[in-house]
């Protein structure tokens, strides 16, 4: 399963004996075959499952936050809000069906919810993983468009709406293999026990290996690969402006970026966030991938679970920041509307900057 390392029921063969041989009879009868490991509720899993579910209640309440305040105002609607929605959403799949499902998961080690609660919790996974990490991947364009070419700002919210509409698709499309790879398996050696896992479901390892890379890939280098690739470009066009010497990128470098740059600081750290979270889980995923054998080996199950639950911190981070980030201009603009003076301090502060369409949304989170 992407994003989370699958337990593997593995049901032991009788062993071959060669009842032709001569002194059969005088060889000790054979040791009986090792018992099937079977998870169990650990002293750790309990642990990972009380912090998973005060991540659950925190993620949950922050996002619903999020979501709360963009839809105070309907009048105006910045091109950064639609996007930082669209996050509070994939956060909040994160939040109501990653998270519970681990908890409880973990809590009942084996599956007891039926064969199509496990398709389909295992595509609503996947769906709730692939959106964080693509809208995430439509902040950083967003943030590139709005730097490199920041006279199409007014086509902002439009080709915002298509990047999204693409996002949410493809997170779709690409975890629909989930229901087809995931499905409840059975032992009865040596106790009844029931488990939701994509064993089976292909006859070689390497194209099992295939599947979980393609799945990596989507989930996690392809945004990764982007968002440094908007990122730097944004870099090292910041830093060529700069070292212009001209009164007219002097001008704009003191109008220009102080809302912009507001934004883009927001949407670096919610993208470091997201590197930063879940790139030691997927390492570690990709290790189980490749060496399952040397992963049990060296890496304890405690720290596992403990990359597990840092990887779900970034679903609180996201509002977290956005939070930090807004909160005084929301709290600006709270005095001045009991006041009845924001339409009047908007129209100065779009006259004073020279230029209304840009002030208006490069940052504007009423």
């Amino acid at each position: 399963s992407a994003g989370c390392v699958q337990f593997c029921l593995l049901t032991a063969s009788a062993p071959k004996y060669d009842f032709n041989s001569s002194s059969a009879e005088d060889l000790p009868p054979p040791p009986p075959p090792p018992p099937p490991h079977l998870p169990r509720f650990t002293a750790a899993a309990q642990v990972r499952v009380t912090l998973t579910l005060l991540l659950c209640a925190l993620s949950a309440c922050c996002n619903l936050a999020v979501l709360y305040s963009a839809s105070r105002n309907h009048r105006k609607r910045s091109h950064v809000r639609l996007l930082i929605t669209n996050l509070a959403v994939a956060d909040l799949l994160v939040a109501f069906v990653v998270m519970p499902l681990d908890a409880v998961w973990n809590i009942t080690v084996q599956w007891l919810a039926g064969d199509l609660a496990c398709r389909t919790l295992m595509f609503l996974k996947l769906v709730a993983m692939y959106s964080c990490a693509f809208v995430t991947v439509v902040i950083s364009l967003d943030r590139q468009a709005a730097v490199l070419n920041p006279l199409s700002i007014n086509k902002a919210r439009k080709r915002n709406k298509v990047l999204l509409t693409v996002a949410w698709t493809m997170s779709v499309v690409l975890s629909i293999p989930q229901v087809f790879v995931f499905h409840v398996v059975v032992i009865d050696s040596p106790k009844r026990f029931i488990q939701c896992t994509t064993y089976g479901s292909f006859s070689s390892r390497w194209q099992e290996t295939l599947y979980n890379m393609l799945t990596f890939t989507f989930l996690f280098l392809l945004p990764l690969f982007i968002m440094i690739s908007c990122y730097s470009r944004i870099l090292f066009e910041i830093s060529k402006k700069m070292t212009e010497d001209s009164l007219q990128l002097r001008r704009s470098k003191n109008n220009i970026p102080r809302a912009r740059m507001r934004t883009l600081k927001m949407t670096v750290v919610i993208v470091l966030s997201f590197m930063v979270c879940w790139t030691p889980y997927y390492m570690l995923g990709l290790w189980y991938w490749f060496c399952p054998a040397g992963l049990e080996e060296t890496v304890s199950q405690s720290l596992s679970h403990i990359l597990f639950i840092f990887g779900l911190l970034n679903a609180c981070l996201d509002p977290i920041i956005y939070g930090l980030f807004t909160i005084p201009l929301c709290m600006r603009h709270m005095y001045f509307v009991n006041l009845g003076l924001t339409d009047i301090l908007t129209h100065i502060k779009c006259i004073s900057s020279g230029s209304s369409k840009m002030s208006r949304d490069l940052f504007c989170v009423q």
